[in-house]
């Protein structure tokens, strides 16, 4: 039997007939530039959080600050989250502009330069969460800035271990792509070793792969809250 989460997608839940995110399983979710890869992810830690499930967010794109402003202005509360211990950030971009800020229990800084690092705060930030937690949701966002930093082929290796070290501590993670930023090869790399695939365009959202359910799409629109999938039926 395939256990599903709910997504914290508005209407993706309802398309998908239930809870759409099968458990324990990396659903990447790509597309063209400015199509609302990074707004999924937040909707999806968001859903979790509000469901007292914590989510162990990587950010490639955004340091802190901006992670909880993109946040706050669609409707979410990333402060009381993190205050709460329902959302452990590893910061991998603010580093390179100037100092981040302090760790704690709930922030850990790291680089876009030094995706070990990155990998060594995952590890911490998965013993904190699983100290308390039996399962948990997580994000990187986005593979693509980590490629812009770094040899493609690494990027690759670095996902596979992510997967490994997720589903192992139990959690079920989103990864986010920007389409063609890769080389095809290694894209294709990228879409083999997830479970699930989500493709948006800007207009349609397309699950081209799903643990146990076939392909489906539906026009999406992004307001004030996020990512809307418009489903009729």
């Amino acid at each position: 039997m395939i256990v599903r989460i709910p997504s914290g997608i508005r209407g993706l839940d309802e398309l998908m007939g239930g809870a759409s995110i099968p458990e324990n399983t990396v659903t990447m979710v790509y597309g063209p530039p400015k199509v609302g890869k990074s707004i999924f992810a937040y909707g999806f830690a968001a859903g979790g959080a509000e469901m007292d499930e914590p989510c162990l967010y990587i950010s490639a794109d955004y340091g802190l600050s901006d992670l909880k402003r993109n946040m706050a202005v669609l409707g979410m509360d990333p402060e009381s989250y993190m205050e709460k211990e329902l959302l452990y950030v590893i910061d991998a971009i603010s580093s390179i502009s100037g100092p981040a800020a302090d760790e704690g229990s709930t922030y850990f800084s790291s680089s876009v330069h030094n995706p070990t690092d990155i990998m060594v705060k995952l590890g911490v930030a998965i013993r904190n969460i699983t100290n308390r937690y039996t399962m948990f949701r997580s994000v990187l966002d986005s593979l693509t800035t980590l490629m812009a930093f770094n040899d493609e082929m690494l990027i690759v290796r670095v996902l596979t271990a992510y997967i490994m070290r997720i589903k192992e501590a139990g959690g079920t993670a989103v990864v986010t792509y920007t389409e063609g930023s890769a080389d095809p090869k290694v894209e294709t790399m990228l879409k083999a070793v997830v479970d699930n695939i989500i493709h948006l365009d800007g207009s349609e959202l397309t699950v081209e792969a799903m643990v146990g359910t076939g392909r489906v799409s539906a026009p999406y629109t992004i307001d004030d809250s996020g990512i809307k999938v418009v489903h009729e039926g």
